[in-house]
């Protein structure tokens, strides 16, 4: 693994930073830690010095709203409520600003929310909610895209290719691409395998692709960064080492304890990802199931490598495996590639998950096998059981909202979440048809076991079911 870049490891004005926990897991931990060090992520390394941040909480406050979190989530809900609604929100954030998913992601901004494919949406709700579901989240997309010209992030809008892997893969790409041109208006194209590799890359895997014109890569630290500069500039305040230790709502306002003091809010807003623990709130309690992605990046690709892989754009590309892997070449000429990891804290460090991302390397591109990589780390994604997010009040009674669920699809529309996350906590949803939508009107469910009715009792069961799920994935997926 990589080492932190010197300018992101000095200690800042308010204190040394305690280390990084490469075996932290949010379904044991009792807690993320207080002022943790980054993971050695390449964003990190590379998205030099952090904008500055309020510090830890030093003694009890009082505040009209307080949103926990500071990744992409976070940050632009706080920056809608300030610009959109005059509302001045604090954040709390346990360790570094944007520490969790937002410093850990493959920054791939698809015109997406949660695991499902439109074809599924239409299974689950039918064509009707479907198709306002697809504008809801195509509006959020614009929206990402155009924040995406406003803040300095290595930006590339150069669309998507979800990859086949095998024949017969290439029959649902092709089904879903019709579906999309056809019921939802979309230029979505099947691209040849000889195509892809004259226009874009010498993926050896390969056998076609379905190509998708809204697709925005990012380097998602950059962002996060960017955004937590724009609310900071219009009076929010970012508190970074304050983690929630402690929730009491008394008479209405919550008292959440950080370890510098307790801070009284009247309403909370929970934007916390992956890295949302078990202790936090009831309210989310087995609600998620956190998942490891493991990300490497090599050093930079010689000339020679290049042309070998035939590398001629930075357009972001995913395969169609279940659990699939996610790659780009990114500025610099550094491959980043990414896919699933361990089912616990415990194991993410075997060298067995590394290594299945460089012997996918070695496969997708043979040129590039044994290539040295300079930066390795795994991050938490916030799956939920039903596979789509949800931006919601889950108790009328309760002053608190959240927004957490992508699934690994939050890197645009979190930022879209956040912006109507901002809507509800200011009490402008009221009768709007918008939040009639499945992901607005019903908070995240429990496990289910095979279609049965949810419930928290499955929830002890998800990783016994998790692993069983991997080894029969790879089954269909690779023999």
């Amino acid at each position: 693994m990589s080492t932190i870049a010197p300018e992101l490891s000095a200690i800042r004005a308010h204190g040394p930073r305690a280390p990084y926990d490469p075996r932290y897991d949010p379904l044991l931990a009792t807690d993320p830690g207080v002022g943790r060090a980054y993971a050695p992520t390449w964003w990190v390394a590379s998205a030099g010095t952090p904008p500055e941040d309020d510090g830890p909480v030093v003694k009890d406050i009082d505040v009209d709203v307080v949103v926990i979190g500071s990744g992409s989530t976070g940050m632009s809900t706080a920056l809608y409520l300030a610009q959109e609604h005059g509302i001045q929100a604090t954040v709390l954030e346990a360790n570094q600003a944007a520490w969790g998913c937002s410093s850990r992601s493959g920054g791939q901004g698809q015109n997406a929310s949660g695991r499902l494919k439109r074809s599924q949406w239409i299974a689950r709700w039918g064509m009707d909610t479907a198709r306002k579901l697809d504008a809801e989240i195509r509006e959020g997309f614009e929206n990402f895209r155009h924040l995406t010209t406003q803040i300095d992030c290595d930006a590339d809008d150069g669309g998507h290719l979800h990859v086949a892997h095998r024949p017969e893969k290439l029959a649902i790409l092709e089904r879903e691409a019709t579906l999309m041109r056809e019921a939802f208006g979309y230029a979505t194209r099947m691209m040849s395998a000889e195509e892809v590799r004259n226009d874009y890359c010498d993926e050896r895997e390969m056998v076609g692709a379905m190509f998708e014109a809204e697709g925005v890569g990012i380097h998602p630290l950059k962002f996060t960064f960017g955004l937590l500069r724009k609310a900071r500039a219009l009076g929010v305040k970012v508190h970074t080492g304050s983690p929630v230790q402690g929730w009491e709502t008394i008479d209405g306002v919550h008292h959440l304890r950080t370890p510098g003091g307790i801070v009284r809010a009247r309403r909370v807003a929970i934007c916390t990802g992956g890295y949302t623990g078990q202790a936090l709130t009831p309210l989310l309690k087995n609600r998620i199931m956190p998942i490891l992605s493991n990300s490497v990046v090599t050093r930079p690709l010689t000339d020679a490598e290049l042309a070998a892989t035939r590398f001629q754009s930075h357009t972001f590309l995913t395969d169609t495996r279940t659990l699939r892997f996610y790659y780009r070449l990114l500025k610099g000429n550094r491959l980043q590639l990414g896919s699933r990891s361990s089912v616990s804290g415990a194991d993410a460090e075997d060298p067995v998950h590394l290594r299945l991302l460089t012997e996918a390397i070695a496969r997708k591109f043979p040129p590039l096998a044994g290539i040295q990589i300079d930066h390795s780390w795994w991050g938490w994604v916030d799956m939920s059981h039903d596979m789509m997010p949800r931006i919601t009040q889950p108790d009328g009674h309760k002053s608190i909202w959240y927004a957490v669920g992508y699934g690994g699809n939050g890197v645009s529309f979190s930022t879209w979440a956040g912006k109507r996350l901002a809507e509800r906590v200011a009490g402008k949803d009221g009768g709007r048809a918008v939040f009639e939508l499945p992901i607005y009107r019903s908070p995240l469910p429990f496990p289910n076991v095979m279609g049965m009715v949810e419930s928290p009792l499955f929830a002890p069961f998800r990783r016994l079911g998790q692993r069983a799920l991997y080894k029969w994935y790879w089954l269909r997926d690779e023999k």
